[in-house]
């Protein structure tokens, strides 16, 4: 029993040790490059309220920016967007690729996409009515889920 406790005592102590690791800052400058020229290119006017830098164990750092707006961005390590969540907003043209943009022109008319995640096997796509559609990199549809 006194291993137990021992045991769930050290796990607690550990944990909250690691979350120094993460930090906040609004210094634009602390990005990579490739995420700084994103937000140039697609946020121009945008400002930046908060820039959290979340570090791994693995010396591995991802950014989470959050714009005055409600748009928050997820970037990698490298300075690649993994995320974009525009809430109520569409998402910049250009981060959506053309299949999917004209996949959606087609079979969701009047509906915008406010959020695209991208991941190893694809994307994920959110659009304003609630509709949550999954594509393949390629930009084939795969899937869709209705939120309730």
């Amino acid at each position: 029993m006194k291993k137990l406790i021992f045991s769930l005592l050290f796990i607690m102590i550990a944990s909250s040790a690691f979350a120094f690791f993460d930090s906040y800052t609004i210094k634009r400058e602390e990005l990579p490059e490739e995420a700084r020229e994103m937000l140039d290119k697609y946020f121009p006017k945008a400002k930046i309220g908060m820039i959290k830098v979340d570090r791994h164990l693995l010396k591995k750092t991802d950014y989470d920016v959050r714009l005055v707006n409600g748009t928050t961005i997820e970037f990698k390590n490298s300075g690649k967007w993994s995320s974009v969540d525009c809430k109520s907003r569409e998402v910049p043209e250009g981060l959506v690729t053309r299949p999917i943009r004209n996949y959606v022109k087609k079979n969701f008319q009047g509906v915008k996409i406010v959020k695209i995640v991208k991941k190893s096997s694809g994307y994920e796509i959110g659009l304003s009515d609630g509709v949550e559609l999954k594509f393949n990199l390629l930009g084939q549809f795969k899937g869709a889920k209705i939120e309730e």
